[in-house]
This record gives C-alpha cells, structure tokens and sequence, in this order.
C-alpha cells in the first residue's frame, strides 16, 4: 500500500513539475522547510519512545498498557496521553510502535484521543483566550469523552 501511495505521489509531482515549474519548485521549498521545522520534534519523540521500549520490555508495556490490564491500564494512557504535548503526525507512529510492543486498542484510543483532545500542558494558554471555567470544563469533557472513545474501540476491535 505504501509503495502504491509513493508512485502515485512521484507521478502527480512529475504532473505538476511539468505543468508550472515555478509553483512546483515553491511547493517543494515550502515543504522541505515545514519538513526541517517538524524533523526535531519527530526524532525527539522518536528517540524518547525507542528508550522507553528498550527499557521496557513488551511484558511491562503489556502489563501496564495492555489488553489485560483493564481500565486501570486505559486510566494511566489516558493521563499519560492529557499530560503530554506530541504532534499527531508524531503520536501514530508512536501509537503503532506500543502497540507491536504490547498495548492493547483501548489503552491506546484512550491515548490518542486524550492527547489530541485534553491539554494540560496548554491549559494555561487556554485560560488566557477562554477564561478558567471553559477551559477547565473543555478539557474535563474532553478527558472523560477519551474513555468513551476507548469504550467504543474495546466493542469495534475487540
């Protein structure tokens, strides 16, 4: 699927390349430079994860985060996912590598959705624009709706 997703990509480049030079050069300029403001980020967390696996072993990801380790396991994903500030272009691939290395679904659903939708981190930053109530409140659903989403992943895998 990849490979099919890469060949499409370098045939419409190609396409474009010929139809307008100029905006396909800028285009690729732009990239690049979005690509190098995103690469520190990435290899950060990357890195930060390959520490994390090789400390852990697939047993220890498995008891923590595992399918087995219920909602206590989803409830530590879910606060380790609100806690955190990742990009979501960075927090897939990190999802994928638990999961080869023992999470289970729902503890990662629980991960993901927290953190694209809880910020603790930010929270300052959204009492400022929103005022504490909203905020906190936002945040709070936001928190408790990662466990739904976590529920309902449990009943669609599972």
């Amino acid at each position: 699927m990849n490979f099919t997703l890469y060949i499409i990509t370098i045939f419409l480049l190609i396409l474009s390349f010929f139809k307008d030079k100029k905006k396909t050069m800028k285009a690729l300029k732009k990239g690049l430079k979005a690509f190098e403001n995103i690469l520190p980020q990435f290899l950060g967390v990357i890195v930060l994860v390959g520490i994390l696996l090789a400390i852990f072993d697939p047993e220890t990801i498995s008891g923590l985060i595992g399918k087995r380790s219920g909602w206590l396991g989803i409830l530590i994903s879910g606060v380790v996912g609100a806690i955190t500030l990742i990009p979501g272009f960075v927090a897939f691939p990190t999802a994928a590598m638990l999961l080869e290395n023992g999470a289970g679904y729902m503890q990662i659903a629980a991960f993901i959705s927290s953190l694209m939708m809880v910020g603790v981190i930010t929270l300052p930053i959204e009492i400022k624009y929103f005022g504490k109530r909203m905020a906190i409140a936002r945040n709070s659903i936001a928190f408790v709706f990662s466990f739904f989403v976590a529920y309902i992943i449990g009943i669609l895998v599972v």
